[in-house]
């Protein structure tokens, strides 16, 4: 099962990903956008979601997506680690989150969403 490490370790392995403290928490930023936090307990992580598919992609899979109250207008999702299929998924999520946040310069360098990044 990944963990908090493997999230960092992906993170860190994208070009230009920077990790900066942010509310007591490690955020990921590229381009000075954040794409991914690692709340304090260490059981989940948020990424970027457009609001459109943040619905439907809590909707099929509950038991791994969530949103918190408080980041209900937002367009960031929550997923829980323990939920994940593999180390696969977990670099498939994190990269997704990566491109919304990154400029064409890198997406277009890092070539096809598919197995892009780490």
């Amino acid at each position: 099962m990944p963990d908090s490490e493997d999230v960092r370790r992906i993170a860190l392995s994208l070009p230009e990903t920077v990790e900066k403290e942010a509310w007591s928490m490690p955020t990921f930023r590229v381009a000075g956008k954040m794409y991914l936090t690692l709340p304090d307990d260490e059981t989940s992580f948020a990424v970027r979601c457009p609001m459109h598919e943040r619905g439907e992609l809590i909707a099929a899979e509950p038991g791994k997506f969530w949103v918190p109250p408080h980041e209900a207008g937002s367009n960031w999702v929550r997923v829980r680690l323990a939920a994940l299929d593999d180390m696969d998924e977990l670099r498939d999520i994190v990269t997704d989150s990566w491109r919304q946040a990154a400029p064409p310069r890198l997406t277009e360098a890092a070539g096809p969403a598919a197995g892009a990044g780490a």
